[in-house]
């Protein structure tokens, strides 16, 4: 969870929310990512999604079965349900997402047993940090916002 901690610092250097993720395999780091969809455009450019197929990538395959995601908040339906289209074994979360968690708080696809794959789910692993560099992020985006008088999407 260190690993994927520090992509979320990265998230938050370039002005990102942020979510960090990696992907490991036989305890080899095989993805990471973090989020840029602010700097990408890109809606879907999520850190489960970009740590996913950076996964796909190294390991030359998109059936990612014996790996584990490890991410910093709770993902959201996109991603939960990317993560059982790659097979994923085991899904390790930090900290909870009331709003879009789709692991266990709002829904829990991974466990869907109408779904074709299902994945083992840990939820709260360091999730006081996790749950600190979110509200640090907004907080310092809502302070700047009413600083500046401008309007800060997420915050």
């Amino acid at each position: 969870m260190e690993e994927a901690l520090a992509e979320a610092r990265r998230a938050e250097q370039i002005g990102e929310v942020p979510v960090g993720a990696i992907v490991v395999c036989d305890s080899q780091i095989v993805g990471r990512g973090h989020n840029q969809r602010e700097t990408s455009y890109d809606p879907t450019a999520h850190a489960e999604l970009l740590a996913l197929r950076d996964a796909s990538q190294t390991l030359q395959r998109w059936r990612l079965t014996g790996c584990t995601l490890y991410v910093t908040l709770e993902p959201c339906p996109m991603c939960a349900g990317a993560l059982v289209n790659a097979r994923i074994d085991r899904l390790v979360f930090g900290c909870s997402d009331p709003k879009a968690g789709c692991c266990g708080s709002l829904h829990n696809i991974p466990s869907d047993e109408r779904l074709n794959h299902r994945l083992e789910v840990l939820g709260g692993v360091r999730a006081d940090e996790a749950s600190h560099q979110l509200r640090s992020f907004f907080r310092k985006r809502r302070s700047q916002k009413r600083r500046d008088g401008r309007v800060v999407e997420g915050a």
